[in-house]
């Protein structure tokens, strides 16, 4: 009895012709473009509620005048070590002064000092001191100081921000650290990636809409520098 055996051949390579192999890199861009923007928009709906919430307050408050305490007020009076000088020399050593004696955190943000200077008072002539003041700012709280130099006391006028005085002073960046910065650009890059990832994806690489977002991004930044140079 004999036996016959059978041979199998292996299939010829699939070749790709070049629209096809330029349509599967398209496809692959696409696919991954898809996944940025999902990831990013994940990321930027976080803060971006925050942002967009607090935004709408600011904007609407006024107009529609809706109730929104920003801040709770208080004065109080920093007395200044008995006998002997003052402990500070200038405005920037009582703002130091100040912040080690009320543990303050952060960086005085604004020190000024006006210099002396005379004042009419009914047909008098009177001497005006010195006049030092220093600002401390946080998202929680606002510290404002003033200093009449002679004095034997510090006016400290502090403004506790309430909860949604705290979000507001965070949408502006007022008194928040360097990480809150950066933290918020990756929201303002966010919104640029999604902007741009948006935009090629509504165009899946065709060329007529890549010419079109071309040609309507070349006539808004015509538009904007138009616009800046007649202003």
């Amino acid at each position: 009895m004999s036996s016959t055996s059978i041979g199998t051949t292996a299939a010829p390579p699939i070749v790709l012709t070049p629209a096809q192999r330029a349509h599967r890199k398209s496809a692959l861009f696409l696919r991954w473009l898809r996944r940025i923007h999902l990831w990013v928009g994940l990321w930027g709906a976080a803060l971006g509620l925050v942002f967009g919430a607090t935004g709408i307050l600011m904007n609407h408050r006024a107009i529609l005048k809706i109730p929104v305490e920003r801040s709770l007020q208080r004065q109080t009076q920093v007395a200044l070590p008995e006998g002997g000088p003052a402990p500070f020399a200038d405005a920037a050593g009582m703002a130091a002064w100040l912040q080690k004696e009320l543990q303050l955190g952060g960086e005085p943000g604004r020190v000024r000092a006006e210099p002396a200077r005379p004042v009419a008072w009914g047909d008098k002539a009177l001497k005006q001191p010195a006049r030092w003041s220093a600002d401390f700012a946080s998202p929680g709280r606002q510290v404002r100081a003033e200093y009449w130099v002679g004095n034997r006391f510090i006016k400290v006028e502090t403004m506790d921000s309430t909860a949604i005085g705290t979000l507001m002073r965070l949408h502006t960046a007022s008194g928040v650290s360097a990480f809150w910065v950066l933290l918020a650009d990756t929201i303002a890059g966010g919104m640029v990636l999604l902007s741009v990832t948006g935009l090629l994806l509504w165009s899946r690489l065709h060329p007529i809409r890549l010419s079109t977002l071309g040609l309507s991004f070349g006539a808004l930044v015509a538009a904007v520098g138009y616009l800046l140079t007649a202003a």
